[in-house]
């Protein structure tokens, strides 16, 4: 048998709790859900940077934003950095893109900031030269090309066309399908579903941290939610193409997304900020060596999928990678694995964060503009949750004494972590001691998280 073809499903802006395996109630994600339980479910799986261009450099490249540079948007991917399109496609694999590429200068894309795809179907920002009802996507010659349907399948039945051409190949396939759904329109600042799916989502369901803090849920989950379910039904239809074509028994299909969506609650806008409605989102792997992988509780990063589909491919994974291959959580096999992931904040603000099992720990510097500066050489701690007791994260007990310990022991891991992906010296300064009154945490909860690693 071939080396398997190699699919990405990519969302953008979509939160883990809109799927049932995270246990959303509305029924969203048939799809989802099934190749969640029948391949392996990535349960804690995180972004490495929440916004949409850094994050796409990390998926890309298997590195860090400061690592590429494109620590903000609007900073193309370097012409030097290579992405899974350039590993594959040595390995023999045709590539193609089809949707939002974000790491380029302008649209249309110039050939050489489209990161080595060979066959091209895309638009650097794609919610601005398209709208729900208009699909505009530009092709390798960089001719405008208007697809009929909605957003969502006008670019899967493109990926549909595409994978159709490819059977009677001799050589396996890479496609990214990279979706601009369930992120906003953003000229109208408001998430258009298909026409009649948002009455049929408005006032179900609001998960618990939007029904506390608010926000614009009550104005957009109706929208946003009609937008995963369509993104399902489209993953159903690739999955049926693959079936009926022979091709899914050697196939992997890859779904995440980019970063979460917080609906106004932490700042003004969607995303950026340190909190698991921003940075947790749904991932699963399904076909060649996924099958029956269970549910893997372990901490998995953006950053890690690169080397993971590398791995499953049968290709070396490069030493430059700053990820690590999930092949072995999924084998049972691995040694070691961390045991926190890293996150690097830009735009709303320049920060860091790490998140446990347990907890998460933010610092940031408020004398620095997260859009122009990548990094500071001095932070401030901002946030500590205790993931456990408040999942929702609606309760900060930074500087409370009572925590000192805790916060303590995830300063060092911060900085641990920090300086093994590369970033300069920096010092993080202690917050201001707060005493409430309130229960303090033990030694032996805060080393022990006591939480399985697979089910």
């Amino acid at each position: 048998m071939k080396q398997p073809n190699v699919v990405v499903f990519f969302t953008d802006q979509q939160r883990f709790d809109t799927t049932g395996v995270h246990g959303n109630p509305l029924g969203l994600t048939p799809n989802f859900d099934r190749i969640a339980r029948a391949g392996t479910h990535l349960y804690n799986m995180f972004t490495c940077q929440p916004v949409c261009g850094p994050a796409r450099s990390c998926l890309q490249s298997g590195k860090y934003a400061t690592t590429t540079g494109c620590y903000r948007n609007g900073i193309p991917l370097p012409q030097e950095t290579k992405t899974m399109a350039h590993y594959f496609k040595d390995a023999g694999y045709s590539t193609s893109y089809i949707g939002k590429w974000h790491l380029a200068s302008e649209d249309p894309v110039p050939a050489h900031e489209r990161g080595g795809y060979d066959e091209w179907l895309g638009a650097n920002l794609l919610e601005f030269v398209s709208d729900a009802y208009d699909a505009v996507l530009y092709d390798n010659e960089n001719n405008r090309v208007k697809l009929p349907g909605y957003r969502v399948d006008a670019q899967t039945d493109a990926a549909i066309r595409y994978i159709h051409k490819q059977q009677d190949m001799d050589h396996p396939f890479f496609l990214f399908l990279s979706y601009l759904e369930p992120h906003h329109q953003n000229h109208t600042d408001n998430y258009p579903a298909p026409d009649g799916m948002e009455e049929m989502y408005t006032a179900r369901w609001t998960p618990p941290d939007l029904a506390a803090l608010g926000g614009t849920a009550h104005q957009h989950l109706g929208g946003y939610y009609g937008m995963v379910k369509r993104l399902d039904e489209a993953l159903g239809r690739l999955l049926d193409a693959l079936k009926s074509l022979d091709m899914l028994d050697n196939t992997i299909i890859l779904f995440t997304s980019d970063h979460g969506c917080h609906f106004k609650t932490r700042n003004g806008e969607y995303k950026r900020s340190c909190h698991e409605s921003s940075i947790r989102v749904p991932t699963a792997i399904y076909g060649p060596g996924f099958m029956g992988g269970g549910q893997v509780r372990e901490l998995v990063s953006l950053v890690d999928l690169p080397p993971t589909l590398l791995d499953a491919a049968g290709i070396e994974v490069p030493a430059d990678m700053q990820g690590n291959s999930v092949v072995p959580l999924v084998n049972r096999t691995a040694a070691e694995w961390p045991q926190e992931v890293l996150v690097q904040i830009s735009e709303s603000m320049v920060g860091r964060a790490i998140r446990t099992e347990r907890w998460k720990y933010c610092v940031v510097d408020p004398h620095k503009h997260g859009g122009e500066h990548a990094g500071s050489e001095r932070y401030e701690e901002a946030f500590l949750y205790d993931l456990q007791a408040d999942p929702y994260e609606t309760n900060n007990l930074i500087g409370m004494e009572t925590f000192e310990a805790v916060t303590s022991d995830l300063r060092h891991r911060l900085k641990a972590r920090m300086t093994e992906i590369g970033e300069p010296e920096f010092e993080i300064v202690p917050a201001e001691q707060r005493h409430p009154r309130q229960r303090s945490v033990t030694v032996g909860e805060m080393k022990h998280d006591n939480w399985p690693k697979h089910t």
